[in-house]
């Protein structure tokens, strides 16, 4: 059993449900604090020095980053609802076993080498992704990420009280930025790229613009046995309205669109909506396409009578010299994607970032359904080992 395929199976069990198979890692909840206590005594098993910075994001660092800026490997270990074991912690088990087979080989690094493990990027309890990358370098302030809410009402102040930590602490921390001298993190493929080019391996090239807008849609509670469809005003036909006019406008502009979680009130089976709240998910290949595609839902969230609220926002992110990735792997295929990464987070802040992605043979992600086989995962940690010896030499 490598080193990979035992790290594998201590996180395996943290955060699985039952029911589905599928993951519940949620930001500052008891699965989040097993998970970073797994990478606390991962990297101590290996010498590594912690630190937590003022976001929450953990480090764990092989020589002095505030001598010299390092070169930082990683990803996260929180999921989506139901989600697949690949997307985050395959990057950051990788990132551990890289260093593992670097160090057996006797390499010595130029430089420091740091593993990170970033929080709440999925954004999947307080609805903002990648807020641990986002606070870290000021994309999201500390006071509108306190404010966040979970679905029970509580807020990230109340969630970080009440795992030990003091939300006055939470903020931007320039200084964590400043000891990342380049970012490289690997990452399941969230697509079919890799099956249909028969490789393992590829380097990414840019994220696609995208963003999650919140809409409030009314209605007006009333009994559904004794009210007539004409006297109804049904926030759930709007709702209906709202998710077809996404699609549609979707298609129409060559992006995507999805209304992929919803609230209602008063919820009940018997009960007319009198209210709901949905959250939009849209992007494109260019920032005009995508705003394209909520322009024209804004459209009809107006005639509606409802209101649209922009939640979070990520323009295009292009990274530097993929080529250059591609080379150190011996020509990898190089590819773009329209998901989301603390990568592309950490690029837009002027760090020096790239990623490569891990083929995924069912082409699913944010499912029970999301795969990699084992050899391409070995795949990858030689190819972020390669990576590494060629960077930190």
């Amino acid at each position: 059993m490598t080193a990979f395929d035992t790290m594998w199976a201590e996180l395996e069990p943290i955060g699985r449900a039952a029911d589905t198979g599928g993951y519940r890692r949620y930001a500052w909840t008891r699965e989040d604090a097993a998970l970073r206590e797994w990478f606390s005594s991962t990297a101590a098993d290996r010498g590594l020095t912690v630190t937590l910075d003022r976001a929450g994001n953990q480090w764990a660092w092989q020589g002095d980053p505030d001598v010299e800026s390092g070169l930082v490997l990683g990803s996260h270990l929180d999921s989506v609802p139901d989600g697949g074991a690949f997307d985050g912690p395959l990057g950051v088990v990788s990132a551990f076993a890289a260093l593992d087979a670097l160090r057996e080989d006797g390499f010595t690094p130029s430089k420091p080498i740091g593993v990170v493990n970033f929080g709440d990027e999925e954004g999947a309890r307080f609805g903002v992704a990648c807020a641990g990358s986002r606070v870290l370098t000021g994309a999201l302030t500390a006071d509108r990420a306190l404010g966040l809410t979970d679905a029970d009402g509580r807020t990230l102040a109340d969630a970080l009280t009440a795992a030990g930590r003091n939300p006055a602490d939470l903020g931007p921390d320039p200084e964590a930025v400043r000891r990342v001298g380049q970012f490289v993190e690997l990452h399941v493929e969230q697509g079919r790229g890799l099956v249909d080019l028969a490789h393992p391996i590829a380097v990414a090239s840019a994220i696609r613009p995208h963003g999650r807008w919140r809409i409030e849609l009314p209605g007006e509670a009333n009994h559904a046995g004794t009210t007539l469809l004409a006297d109804r005003r049904d926030a759930m036909v709007a709702l209906a309205n709202l998710v077809l006019t996404a699609r549609g406008v979707a298609e129409h502009v060559g992006g995507v669109a999805t209304v992929g979680k919803v609230r209602v009130q008063p919820n009940g089976v018997n009960a007319i909506a009198s209210s709901v709240t949905a959250w939009l998910d849209a992007r494109a290949a260019t920032e005009e396409q995508t705003r394209a595609v909520v322009a024209g839902v804004q459209r009809v969230v107006a005639e509606l009578g409802g209101t649209l609220h922009e939640e979070s926002w990520s323009g295009a992110t292009t990274f530097p010299q993929p080529e250059q990735l591609a080379g150190i792997l011996g020509g990898a295929p190089i590819l773009d994607t329209g998901a989301g990464h603390d990568a592309g987070i950490l690029a837009a802040a002027g760090v020096p970032a790239g990623m490569l992605f891990v083929r995924n043979p069912t082409g699913v992600s944010h499912s029970p359904a999301e795969f990699a086989d084992r050899a391409d995962c070995l795949a990858g940690v030689d190819a972020l080992a390669m990576v590494v010896e060629r960077l930190a030499t």
